[in-house]
């Protein structure tokens, strides 16, 4: 099951230019992840990539007692081969409710745990067991909340299942929506080559965070922790000027 409707083309901005991002729906991401989202347009969900076990697909960290805690959502066993798509959480209201107390142990006395707690716990608790729709919903309700407006897109939706991946897989899937511009993270650097994306009418772009340390309660501060931690930390304000924190390098060799 989808979130999304089928869509082929992603909405230019007024110069007409379209920047895309694709990423894996990661469980709860962290700050970065939605940074990519406020620097796009149209942010597509990777949910044909591969299942990968020791991921962020289905696991992420919290703070627990001032220090990284692990919150993992279990994943039924199957085959190592499937794609995320293909892949479903041991969901029960069991689990919902374990997931939902880590959090609640975690930031109970955090300064917006009243009114977070609430809809983390919403987001939680849902009866859908597929992956990548569990993901792809509770992250485009997150991305609403924080105000993010680009539009998304599930990668399954609009290039047929093929031989095509990594690079070239990306390149297709900007070709369908007719984007100028790929933004991916700074971890993917090294996955990338610009003169492809030059040869296909693309600059190709990546974003690096300046993270911007926030209060945790009174101990020092601990980064890359799941964007619930900043929600529980920051209002609304300081959320938007967090999502802004960051800049977006331009490889020479790309078009222009």
């Amino acid at each position: 099951m989808s979130v999304t409707t089928q869509q082929t083309s992603g909405e230019t901005r007024p110069d007409g230019t379209l920047r895309v991002a694709l990423m894996q729906p990661y469980f709860f991401p962290y700050l970065g992840y939605f940074q990519l989202m406020h620097a796009v347009d149209c942010f597509v969900f990777y949910d044909d990539a591969q299942f990968m076990k020791g991921g962020w697909v289905n696991r992420n960290r919290l703070l627990v007692n001032g220090r990284p805690g692990w919150w993992t959502f279990p994943v039924v066993h199957a085959s190592h081969r499937l794609p995320i798509s293909g892949r479903a959480y041991r969901n029960s209201p069991t689990q919902a409710s374990r997931l939902i107390a880590q959090v609640e142990y975690a930031y109970r006395l955090a300064p917006h745990f009243g009114s977070m707690f609430p809809r983390i716990a919403g987001y939680l608790d849902s009866p859908q067991s597929n992956v990548a729709a569990f993901n792809q919903w509770h992250l485009e309700l997150l991305a609403r909340d924080m105000g993010l407006p680009c539009r998304f897109l599930a990668s399954s939706e609009l290039v047929p299942a093929t031989t095509l991946a990594g690079q070239a897989k990306v390149i297709e899937i900007c070709r369908a929506l007719g984007a100028t511009h790929y933004v991916n993270s700074h971890g993917g650097r090294a996955l990338y080559d610009a003169d492809a994306f030059a040869d296909a009418g693309l600059q190709l772009g990546f974003l690096h965070p300046r993270p911007e340390p926030y209060p945790q309660f009174e101990q020092p501060h601990v980064p890359s922790l799941s964007i619930v931690d900043a929600l529980m930390f920051n209002d609304p304000g300081q959320m938007r000027q967090l999502l802004r924190q960051y800049d977006v390098s331009e490889p020479t060799g790309a078009a222009s």
